[in-house]
């Protein structure tokens, strides 16, 4: 049949765009074309012409035209011409399979992105930068070269299974971003998830019961959806990669030659090396990581049972304080970043040292030194204990190994000795605490106790100022038979440090409601907290309000027997005291009678309550052994060297 390639003509005459070229194909509802189809076209026949000679109308689309039919022009007149109502039907027929296609290779891609930005995610937050994320996991080649040649339900199921893995290893590489930033270590997956629960606690007591509870279930959803569209983003890849198999294995070929030569030849792009293993280099570590962890619990249970003090009697205990008041102060997140930190240091050092001389012209002096904690950025409870224990507590199943048994603490010797009344004012403890006994505390103040009825400071139940006033009030401004031995926790420099209470006169203190209005006109906890300069300015200023409260109360309330010994119990978090920070703190006696300083000549410790940067620095739990030493206790067995000080 000849083809029809003149210009056609519509009903009313006018030209339409050229006919197609393109041999027709014969349908089985389609009509037959007449000998007269190659004759010349008129006006009349024109219309039928074009659906007999082109054919590109199929039976979907368009219904054809019989060639016996004589279009009406009234008709005719308003409908697009063929051609462009042709163009049309096929446009609306393949416009949703185009826009499925897109969305199709649109998901594969996201999940693609989600899978390789999940082995390359690293675990600190200050690692978070493009260069990591432009590097080549082997985890990814191996992964597609494994789905790729298993059959199709295997590789279902082995990418659900590594889906949910990598979900998983996925929070736990964000829980260990938060961890270093908040406490300078990663996340612990044996010991860490009860401090869980005391972020909770500690969500419940910044933001509020019904804000916290909010939290909490909005992170439980997040963490259950990222494990799941993880598993889902998995296995839309194996589909894939089992689809096109006969593409993907050389591809799969050609990026794990690239892999192998890069990491042959050290290829870096900013300092980072393009052949990644970071992800299983995680998984070993974590393994390895339980292992030390379920081996250090059954060494330290062995070492806690060995005591210097251990056997020895009250009466040949802390011979050189007899009769002597001594307290023993907490103050929160108080670090060696405070003291030496080009921004925070120069307030609290003009304190420290307008301290010093206050109080001697009160007829104190004081010695400091420095004392690395076994704890950073949080924690507090694990610097208590490794203090006044003399062992190294520096994780949560230490602290219970320790506090379940009977090793001597500081205060536990003041006890034991019969010759003080042992007390604790604990602002922070908001329920029973059962670990006053281990202490040796004959009683303990906890915040309910202290009888305060004006407004909480953020996470700080109460300020300083009051606790000290509560303390005098409740024990130390009472007659007592005998001398008075108590462990004091400073809280108002807990962070997020807003708002901060100020010093007022010690007589207006009361019952606490004056607090009301100071809280009010203090800065938001939001907008000191995020902020990374504002930050460690409210750190600093809550340091020199805790140290100003702590000062003015041994000027005011302190005599002649009045011995003070206060530290800090670990430094503030890593955005505060910086990146690879020590974990060193402050630590300073304070005496009324020079005969007690006299007794510590030998520690090489500064004069005044600020630490010179080079004096002495010990592990924290080599204090209780010096110091009950140095005050007259005599060991019952011979004291074992003194392991060295980590490394900062």
């Amino acid at each position: 049949m000849p083809l029809n390639t003149g210009t056609q003509r519509t009903a009313d005459g006018t030209p339409d765009e050229p006919a197609d070229t393109t041999p027709d194909t014969p349908t089985s509802d389609a009509p037959e074309a007449d000998d007269t189809a190659g004759a010349p076209a008129d006006d009349t026949a024109g219309a039928p012409a074009t659906g007999t000679a082109t054919g590109t109308a199929s039976a979907e689309t368009e219904e054809p035209v019989a060639a016996s039919e004589t279009p009406d022009p009234a008709a005719a007149a308003p409908a697009p011409p063929p051609g462009r109502l042709r163009s049309s039907l096929t446009s609306l027929s393949t416009s949703p399979l185009t826009v499925a296609r897109v969305l199709r290779r649109t998901v594969d891609v996201l999940a693609a992105v989600l899978v390789l930005g999940a082995l390359l995610l690293p675990t600190r937050l200050g690692n978070l930068r493009a260069a990591e994320f432009a590097r080549l996991p082997v985890e990814a080649v191996f992964g597609a070269a494994v789905l790729t040649l298993l059959p199709r339900r295997p590789r279902l199921v082995m990418a659900s299974l590594a889906g949910v893995s990598l979900g998983a290893l996925t929070v736990l590489n964000l829980l260990d971003m938060g961890f270093h930033e908040l406490l300078g270590r990663g996340f612990d997956v044996v010991l860490d998830w009860v401090l869980l629960d005391d972020a909770q606690s500690y969500l419940e007591d910044s933001l509020g019961h019904s804000r916290a509870v909010v939290a909490a279930v909005a992170v439980v959803v997040l963490v259950v959806a990222l494990i799941a569209v993880m598993a889902l983003a998995t296995v839309r890849l194996a589909g894939l990669l089992g689809r096109n198999g006969a593409r993907t294995a050389p591809a799969t070929l050609v990026f794990g030659t690239v892999w192998v030569l890069c990491a042959a030849t050290g290829v870096r792009v900013a300092g980072v090396p393009v052949a990644s293993e970071h992800t299983a280099g995680l998984v070993q570590d974590r393994v390895q990581r339980v292992r030390v962890t379920l081996k250090d619990e059954r060494e330290f249970a062995r070492t806690a049972r060995i005591d210097t003090f251990g056997d020895t009697p009250g009466d040949r205990l802390l011979t050189g304080l007899r009769g002597k008041d001594v307290i023993f102060t907490f103050i929160e997140s108080y670090g060696r970043s405070a003291v030496e930190d080009p921004i925070m240091a120069p307030g609290v050092d003009a304190t420290l040292k307008a301290g010093t001389e206050s109080l001697r012209e009160a007829g104190f002096a004081a010695k400091s030194g420095w004392l690395t904690s076994a704890t950073y950025g949080g924690s507090s409870w694990l610097g208590h204990s490794t203090f006044l224990s003399g062992l190294w507590i520096d994780n949560q199943n230490r602290y219970r190994t320790v506090t379940s048994g009977d090793h001597l603490t500081v205060t536990g010797a003041f006890k034991r000795t019969g010759a003080w009344r042992t007390v604790g004012i604990m602002p922070g403890v908001q329920k029973s605490w059962p670990e006053a006994k281990f202490y040796g505390l004959d009683h303990v103040y906890d915040s309910r106790e202290l009888g305060y009825q004006g407004p909480k400071f953020s996470w700080s139940t109460m300020p300083d100022q009051y606790a000290l006033t509560a303390f005098e009030r409740l024990e130390h401004g009472r007659k007592h038979s005998k001398p008075l031995m108590s462990e004091i926790i400073l809280t108002s420099s807990h962070q997020p440090w807003a708002p901060i209470p100020k010093m007022i006169d010690w007589d207006r203190v009361g019952d606490g409601s004056v607090y009301d209005g100071i809280e009010k006109a203090g800065k938001n906890p939001a907008n000191v907290f995020y902020d990374s300069t504002r930050v460690r300015t409210e750190y600093g200023r809550s340091v020199q309000y805790s140290l100003n409260s702590l000062i003015q109360y041994v000027e005011k309330y302190g005599d002649k027997n009045t011995v003070l010994v206060f530290l800090g119990d670990h430094q503030p978090m890593a955005r505060v005291s910086g990146e690879h920070a020590s974990r060193d703190v402050p630590c300073a006696i304070v005496a009324h009678d020079p005969k007690v300083l006299d007794r510590i000549a030998g520690w090489g410790w500064s004069d005044g309550l600020r630490p010179a940067h080079d004096a002495p620095v010990w592990k924290m739990s080599d204090f209780r052994d010096r110091f009950l030493t140095a005050y007259g206790s005599t060991p019952s067995t011979p004291a074992p060297a003194p392991a060295p000080a980590p490394k900062n």
